[in-house]
């Protein structure tokens, strides 16, 4: 196996001590008044051998990895990967380059992965935080790392955080179903006491009530094996044949309930009236096209990457941290209209 070389090697290599060596490969050679002509004949030598930097140890020595750890829930789900994208765009037009992962929302694995994080000494942490993590985000801004939530946020732990208007969100789509005319609405979702479904539930709850109706609430445990959460929805809709609109918190959940109601052969709107929470290609694309509550994934991105360059870039400063809420779109299409077949 070939050795890789390192700086030593090359100041052997070239008669030039190693300290100047690093600050020709850290840019630092203006700074230090080395000359044209050495600064050429290393860079064509580092060329020549083809030498690569390690990483790890220029982060030791600079105290920068120019990397951001990002972690969502699930990266293959359209709204984290849409938000991932947009924010990976935007951090490497800032010199920083993203980690992704996905948590599946489970303490341990989101654990472990703030561990493999620390050890890469990424400079900042974006992230959707599951239950359970409060000590964990305490220790590392307890360190002085930046940390920037998303989509939901940790009620006990003081850091930035953006997030959409949850409870209006699902408020308005709930209205919107009563002032259809439909009576025997519900409200499904996957079983979580996360601040946005927390928020979710009682938007819907809330609307119900402003109605004189009844809240009929599902919630169904998150599992990576889609059966395990079909079987459950499959029962639900079954054993409650009165329903005649639903509104699903997540598109995860809308997707498996609108796949449920082909196999029942049960139409929207004429059998159950559909909305669900998060717009999706898919939604837009369904017969009929199916009403969503739509996120501003590109002012989501733009603010949760904008306060943490700032955190960055100016860690001196000491803020209050930030509490960014956005507004949501109801995109109104035929699954949500009464009298639409």
């Amino acid at each position: 196996m070939k050795k890789k070389l390192s700086i030593v090697d090359i100041a052997n290599a070239l008669n030039v001590s190693k300290t100047t060596i690093s600050f020709i490969l850290n840019g630092r050679a203006q700074e230090k008044r080395i000359g044209a002509e050495l600064v050429e004949k290393v860079m064509k030598y580092v060329a020549e051998v083809g030498y690569k930097a390690n990483s790890l140890a220029k982060s030791l020595r600079t105290g920068k990895s120019n990397t951001i750890g990002l972690m969502v829930e699930d990266i293959s789900n359209p709204f984290f990967a849409s938000i991932a994208r947009l924010i990976e765009d935007r951090a490497y037009k800032n010199g920083y380059k993203i980690i992704y992962c996905s948590t599946d929302n489970d303490t341990q694995k989101t654990q472990d992965l703030i561990n493999m994080f620390r050890d890469r000494h990424v400079d900042g942490y974006i992230i959707a935080p599951p239950e359970g993590i409060e000590e964990d985000i305490e220790s590392l801004i307890k360190d002085g790392m930046p940390v920037v939530l998303f989509d939901r946020h940790l009620p006990n732990v003081s850091t930035d955080f953006i997030e959409v208007d949850n409870l209006f969100s699902t408020y308005n789509a709930t209205r919107h179903l009563i002032d259809q005319g439909f009576k025997n609405i519900a409200f499904v979702t996957f079983a979580s006491h996360q601040t946005q479904m927390v928020d979710r539930v009682k938007g819907y709850q809330d609307a119900i009530n402003s109605g004189g109706l009844e809240a009929t609430v599902k919630e169904i445990v998150f599992n990576q094996d889609e059966a395990l959460i079909m079987n459950p929805l499959r029962d639900f809709m079954k054993a409650n044949p009165q329903l005649d609109a639903i509104l699903f918190g997540t598109n995860h959940i809308g997707t498996c309930g609108l796949k449920i109601m082909q196999e029942l052969g049960k139409k929207a709107p004429t059998d159950i009236a559909v909305i669900s929470f998060d717009d999706y290609d898919v939604f837009e694309l369904h017969s009929p096209p199916v009403t969503a509550i739509s996120q501003p994934v590109e002012e989501i991105a733009d603010n949760v990457i904008s306060v943490l360059l700032e955190k960055l870039n100016d860690s001196s400063v000491s803020t209050k941290p930030q509490s960014i809420i956005l507004k949501t779109d109801l995109k109104i299409r035929n699954s949500s209209l009464k009298g639409v077949s």
